[in-house]
Protein backbone atom coordinates (compact mmCIF):
# COMPACT_ATOMS: atom_id res chain seq x y z
CA UNK A 1 0.00 0.00 0.00
CA UNK A 2 1.23 3.50 -1.04
CA UNK A 3 1.71 5.81 1.90
CA UNK A 4 2.59 9.55 1.95
CA UNK A 5 6.19 10.21 3.15
CA UNK A 6 7.90 13.76 3.80
CA UNK A 7 9.62 14.84 0.81
CA UNK A 8 9.08 11.70 -0.96
CA UNK A 9 10.73 12.91 -4.07
CA UNK A 10 14.77 13.09 -2.18
CA UNK A 11 14.29 10.51 0.24
CA UNK A 12 16.49 8.18 -2.36
CA UNK A 13 18.22 8.96 -5.28
CA UNK A 14 16.19 8.65 -8.35
CA UNK A 15 18.82 6.80 -10.86
CA UNK A 16 19.09 4.32 -8.37
CA UNK A 17 17.63 0.95 -8.58
CA UNK A 18 15.59 -0.52 -5.92
CA UNK A 19 18.28 -3.50 -5.76
CA UNK A 20 20.84 -1.53 -5.95
CA UNK A 21 19.96 0.43 -2.64
CA UNK A 22 19.12 -2.70 -1.15
CA UNK A 23 22.37 -4.11 -1.83
CA UNK A 24 24.27 -1.22 -1.21
CA UNK A 25 22.48 -0.85 1.91
CA UNK A 26 23.05 -4.62 3.03
CA UNK A 27 26.93 -4.51 2.13
CA UNK A 28 27.60 -1.40 4.19
CA UNK A 29 26.47 -3.09 7.96
CA UNK A 30 22.96 -3.73 8.58
CA UNK A 31 22.97 -2.32 11.89
CA UNK A 32 24.06 1.07 11.31
CA UNK A 33 21.87 1.42 8.07
CA UNK A 34 18.80 0.73 9.26
CA UNK A 35 18.00 4.25 9.90
CA UNK A 36 16.49 5.92 12.70
CA UNK A 37 12.74 4.91 13.42
CA UNK A 38 10.98 8.52 14.69
CA UNK A 39 7.51 8.15 15.56
CA UNK A 40 4.72 10.21 13.68
CA UNK A 41 3.59 11.34 16.97
CA UNK A 42 6.74 13.51 17.29
CA UNK A 43 6.93 14.64 14.39
CA UNK A 44 3.23 15.86 15.41
CA UNK A 45 4.39 17.59 18.71
CA UNK A 46 7.09 18.96 17.44
CA UNK A 47 4.66 20.56 14.95
CA UNK A 48 1.74 21.88 16.89
CA UNK A 49 4.89 24.01 18.72
CA UNK A 50 6.07 25.19 15.97
CA UNK A 51 2.80 26.07 15.15
CA UNK A 52 2.08 27.61 18.26
CA UNK A 53 5.07 29.57 19.10
CA UNK A 54 5.01 31.26 15.25
CA UNK A 55 1.24 32.13 15.32
CA UNK A 56 2.38 34.19 18.76
CA UNK A 57 5.11 35.86 16.56
CA UNK A 58 2.75 37.06 13.96
CA UNK A 59 -0.12 38.18 16.46
CA UNK A 60 2.39 40.27 18.44
CA UNK A 61 3.70 41.73 15.46
CA UNK A 62 0.61 42.37 13.94
CA UNK A 63 -0.65 43.94 17.44
CA UNK A 64 1.85 45.98 18.51
CA UNK A 65 2.48 49.33 16.37
CA UNK A 66 5.96 49.67 17.53
CA UNK A 67 6.98 46.64 15.77
CA UNK A 68 5.71 47.65 12.36
CA UNK A 69 8.67 48.07 10.40
CA UNK A 70 10.87 46.36 7.98
CA UNK A 71 12.90 44.36 10.65
CA UNK A 72 9.78 42.70 12.70
CA UNK A 73 7.94 42.10 9.06
CA UNK A 74 10.92 40.44 7.85
CA UNK A 75 10.72 38.23 11.07
CA UNK A 76 7.42 38.06 10.93
CA UNK A 77 7.88 36.50 7.50
CA UNK A 78 10.43 33.93 8.51
CA UNK A 79 7.67 32.90 11.30
CA UNK A 80 5.04 32.55 7.83
CA UNK A 81 7.81 30.25 6.36
CA UNK A 82 8.26 28.15 9.68
CA UNK A 83 4.10 27.80 9.78
CA UNK A 84 4.58 26.43 6.45
CA UNK A 85 6.24 23.94 7.56
CA UNK A 86 4.54 23.16 10.71
CA UNK A 87 1.44 23.18 8.52
CA UNK A 88 2.71 20.60 6.48
CA UNK A 89 3.91 18.25 8.98
CA UNK A 90 1.14 18.74 10.52
CA UNK A 91 -1.06 17.60 7.61
CA UNK A 92 0.86 14.96 6.35
CA UNK A 93 1.27 13.31 9.88
CA UNK A 94 -2.49 13.95 10.76
CA UNK A 95 -3.24 11.71 7.01
CA UNK A 96 -0.23 9.14 8.37
CA UNK A 97 -2.06 8.15 11.38
CA UNK A 98 -4.85 8.00 9.74
CA UNK A 99 -4.36 5.62 7.36
CA UNK A 100 -2.00 3.98 9.71
CA UNK A 101 -4.93 2.96 11.77
CA UNK A 102 -7.41 2.30 9.16
CA UNK A 103 -9.62 5.36 9.76
CA UNK A 104 -8.57 6.52 6.18
CA UNK A 105 -8.54 4.58 2.78
CA UNK A 106 -7.20 6.17 -0.14
CA UNK A 107 -5.96 5.37 -3.53
CA UNK A 108 -2.73 5.62 -4.68
CA UNK A 109 -3.28 8.14 -7.08
CA UNK A 110 -4.57 10.76 -4.81
CA UNK A 111 -1.60 9.87 -2.15
CA UNK A 112 0.56 10.79 -5.22
CA UNK A 113 -1.40 14.16 -5.62
CA UNK A 114 -1.15 14.55 -1.61
CA UNK A 115 2.39 14.02 -1.50
CA UNK A 116 3.34 16.31 -4.12
CA UNK A 117 1.09 19.11 -2.93
CA UNK A 118 2.75 18.49 0.86
CA UNK A 119 6.41 18.10 -0.92
CA UNK A 120 5.27 21.68 -2.77
CA UNK A 121 4.65 23.47 0.42
CA UNK A 122 7.84 21.97 2.19
CA UNK A 123 9.95 23.44 -0.60
CA UNK A 124 8.70 26.97 -0.84
CA UNK A 125 8.62 27.01 3.09
CA UNK A 126 12.80 25.68 3.15
CA UNK A 127 13.64 28.87 0.40
CA UNK A 128 11.28 31.51 1.64
CA UNK A 129 12.66 30.51 5.51
CA UNK A 130 16.71 30.37 4.29
CA UNK A 131 15.92 33.61 2.04
CA UNK A 132 14.81 35.18 5.19
CA UNK A 133 17.30 34.56 7.18
CA UNK A 134 19.42 35.93 4.83
CA UNK A 135 17.90 39.20 4.74
CA UNK A 136 17.36 39.35 8.51
CA UNK A 137 21.02 39.11 8.46
CA UNK A 138 21.21 41.80 5.54
CA UNK A 139 18.75 44.04 7.77
CA UNK A 140 21.11 43.76 11.06
CA UNK A 141 24.46 44.51 9.04
CA UNK A 142 22.95 47.75 7.90
CA UNK A 143 21.02 48.55 10.59
CA UNK A 144 24.59 48.51 12.45
CA UNK A 145 27.12 49.85 9.51
CA UNK A 146 24.93 52.52 8.46
CA UNK A 147 22.68 53.37 11.40
CA UNK A 148 22.38 56.77 10.36
CA UNK A 149 21.29 55.78 6.81
CA UNK A 150 19.16 53.14 7.75
CA UNK A 151 15.44 54.23 7.73
CA UNK A 152 16.58 55.67 3.76
CA UNK A 153 18.08 52.53 2.56
CA UNK A 154 15.37 49.73 4.44
CA UNK A 155 12.40 52.00 3.34
CA UNK A 156 8.81 50.82 3.74
CA UNK A 157 8.63 50.48 0.06
CA UNK A 158 12.09 48.48 -0.24
CA UNK A 159 11.40 45.84 2.30
CA UNK A 160 7.60 45.33 0.89
CA UNK A 161 9.65 44.25 -2.74
CA UNK A 162 12.16 42.03 -0.74
CA UNK A 163 8.89 40.02 0.71
CA UNK A 164 7.07 39.55 -2.06
CA UNK A 165 10.06 38.86 -4.10
CA UNK A 166 11.25 36.08 -1.87
CA UNK A 167 7.44 34.56 -1.98
CA UNK A 168 7.54 34.54 -5.63
CA UNK A 169 10.79 33.06 -5.91
CA UNK A 170 9.89 30.33 -3.30
CA UNK A 171 6.55 29.72 -5.14
CA UNK A 172 7.61 29.55 -8.74
CA UNK A 173 10.74 27.37 -7.47
CA UNK A 174 8.94 24.89 -5.65
CA UNK A 175 6.67 24.68 -8.98
CA UNK A 176 9.86 23.84 -10.84
CA UNK A 177 11.66 21.91 -8.02
CA UNK A 178 8.07 19.08 -8.66
CA UNK A 179 8.05 19.38 -12.23
CA UNK A 180 11.55 18.82 -13.00
CA UNK A 181 12.99 16.51 -9.80
CA UNK A 182 14.97 14.08 -11.23
CA UNK A 183 17.27 16.88 -13.01
CA UNK A 184 20.54 17.23 -11.27
CA UNK A 185 20.58 20.77 -12.17
CA UNK A 186 17.60 21.47 -9.53
CA UNK A 187 19.23 19.92 -6.66
CA UNK A 188 22.53 21.73 -7.66
CA UNK A 189 20.53 24.92 -7.62
CA UNK A 190 18.80 24.62 -4.15
CA UNK A 191 22.80 23.08 -2.71
CA UNK A 192 24.27 26.08 -4.08
CA UNK A 193 21.72 28.52 -2.47
CA UNK A 194 22.10 26.90 0.73
CA UNK A 195 25.60 27.19 0.56
CA UNK A 196 25.22 31.19 -0.81
CA UNK A 197 23.22 31.58 2.58
CA UNK A 198 25.64 29.85 4.55
CA UNK A 199 28.57 32.33 3.52
CA UNK A 200 26.45 35.14 3.09
CA UNK A 201 25.26 35.17 6.94
CA UNK A 202 29.12 33.74 7.80
CA UNK A 203 30.80 36.73 6.06
CA UNK A 204 27.94 39.81 7.69
CA UNK A 205 27.85 37.73 11.52
CA UNK A 206 31.54 37.53 11.89
CA UNK A 207 31.88 41.18 10.64
CA UNK A 208 29.12 42.47 12.77
CA UNK A 209 30.81 40.57 15.99
CA UNK A 210 34.30 41.95 14.44
CA UNK A 211 33.14 45.46 15.01
CA UNK A 212 30.67 44.87 18.14
CA UNK A 213 34.63 43.55 19.68
CA UNK A 214 35.85 46.50 18.45
CA UNK A 215 33.76 49.13 19.55
CA UNK A 216 33.83 47.24 23.28
CA UNK A 217 37.72 47.23 23.35
CA UNK A 218 37.37 51.15 22.98
CA UNK A 219 34.73 51.64 25.68
CA UNK A 220 36.47 49.66 28.16
CA UNK A 221 40.21 51.39 27.23
CA UNK A 222 38.66 54.78 27.95
CA UNK A 223 36.64 53.59 31.12
CA UNK A 224 39.72 50.98 31.99
CA UNK A 225 37.63 48.27 32.52
CA UNK A 226 38.82 44.92 30.54
CA UNK A 227 36.73 42.80 32.53
CA UNK A 228 33.51 44.01 30.61
CA UNK A 229 35.66 43.85 27.40
CA UNK A 230 36.03 39.89 28.27
CA UNK A 231 32.72 39.35 29.25
CA UNK A 232 30.64 40.84 26.04
CA UNK A 233 33.26 39.35 24.05
CA UNK A 234 32.33 36.23 25.28
CA UNK A 235 28.20 36.98 24.96
CA UNK A 236 28.97 38.15 21.50
CA UNK A 237 30.72 35.10 20.39
CA UNK A 238 28.06 32.98 22.30
CA UNK A 239 25.31 34.44 20.11
CA UNK A 240 27.42 34.18 17.40
CA UNK A 241 28.02 30.39 17.67
CA UNK A 242 24.10 29.69 18.36
CA UNK A 243 23.43 31.92 15.26
CA UNK A 244 25.45 29.76 12.46
CA UNK A 245 25.31 26.62 14.88
CA UNK A 246 21.57 26.36 15.00
CA UNK A 247 22.11 27.45 11.41
CA UNK A 248 24.09 24.68 10.07
CA UNK A 249 23.21 21.59 12.38
CA UNK A 250 19.27 22.03 11.41
CA UNK A 251 20.19 22.64 7.65
CA UNK A 252 23.19 21.24 6.79
CA UNK A 253 22.47 17.27 6.87
CA UNK A 254 19.11 17.53 4.65
CA UNK A 255 21.97 19.19 2.03
CA UNK A 256 24.86 17.29 2.56
CA UNK A 257 22.11 14.41 2.07
CA UNK A 258 21.24 16.11 -1.91
CA UNK A 259 25.05 16.02 -1.95
CA UNK A 260 25.28 12.52 -1.89
CA UNK A 261 22.40 11.92 -3.85
CA UNK A 262 24.07 13.63 -6.88
CA UNK A 263 27.84 12.21 -6.13
CA UNK A 264 27.39 8.76 -4.85
CA UNK A 265 23.95 7.81 -5.42
CA UNK A 266 24.99 3.58 -5.33
CA UNK A 267 27.64 3.95 -2.74
CA UNK A 268 26.81 1.84 0.07
CA UNK A 269 27.79 4.40 2.84
CA UNK A 270 25.69 6.98 1.42
CA UNK A 271 22.80 4.82 0.94
CA UNK A 272 23.09 4.29 4.74
CA UNK A 273 23.06 8.03 5.05
CA UNK A 274 20.36 7.64 3.07
CA UNK A 275 17.85 5.98 5.47
CA UNK A 276 18.60 8.86 8.04
CA UNK A 277 16.33 11.26 5.78
CA UNK A 278 13.66 11.28 8.64
CA UNK A 279 16.34 13.06 11.29
CA UNK A 280 17.40 15.57 8.56
CA UNK A 281 13.60 16.00 8.16
CA UNK A 282 13.10 16.57 11.78
CA UNK A 283 15.99 18.73 12.19
CA UNK A 284 14.28 20.72 9.85
CA UNK A 285 11.06 21.13 11.69
CA UNK A 286 13.38 21.59 14.92
CA UNK A 287 14.74 24.97 13.24
CA UNK A 288 11.14 26.19 12.67
CA UNK A 289 10.58 25.69 16.92
CA UNK A 290 13.91 27.12 17.77
CA UNK A 291 13.82 30.66 15.38
CA UNK A 292 11.00 32.29 17.13
CA UNK A 293 13.42 31.94 20.48
CA UNK A 294 16.60 33.54 18.50
CA UNK A 295 14.89 36.31 16.24
CA UNK A 296 12.00 36.64 18.02
CA UNK A 297 11.30 36.57 21.73
CA UNK A 298 14.86 38.04 22.57
CA UNK A 299 13.09 41.44 21.83
CA UNK A 300 11.43 42.84 24.75
CA UNK A 301 9.07 44.60 23.24
CA UNK A 302 7.55 41.83 21.34
CA UNK A 303 7.65 39.50 24.87
CA UNK A 304 5.66 42.46 26.51
CA UNK A 305 3.25 41.68 23.21
CA UNK A 306 3.44 38.38 23.42
CA UNK A 307 2.52 38.70 27.29
CA UNK A 308 -0.77 40.49 26.17
CA UNK A 309 -1.40 37.62 23.47
CA UNK A 310 -1.37 34.93 25.60
CA UNK A 311 -3.18 37.03 28.57
CA UNK A 312 -6.04 38.19 25.70
CA UNK A 313 -5.74 41.82 26.96
CA UNK A 314 -6.57 43.47 23.47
Amino acid sequence: MSTLAPLRLLREPWNASEGNQSNATGGAGSTWCQGLDIPNELFLTLGLVSLVENLLVVAAILKNRNLHSPTYYFICCLAVSDMLVSVSNLAETFFMLLMEHGVLVVRASIIRHMDNVIDMLICSSVVSSLSFLGVIAVDRYITIFYALRYHSIMTLQRAVVTMASVWLASTVSSTVFITYYRNNAILLCLIGFFLFMLVLMLVLYIHMFALARHHLRSISRQQKQPTAHRGGSLKGAVTLTILLGVFFICWGPFFFHLILIITCPTNPFCSCFFSYFNLFHILIICNSVIDPLIYAFRSRELRRTLREVVLCSW
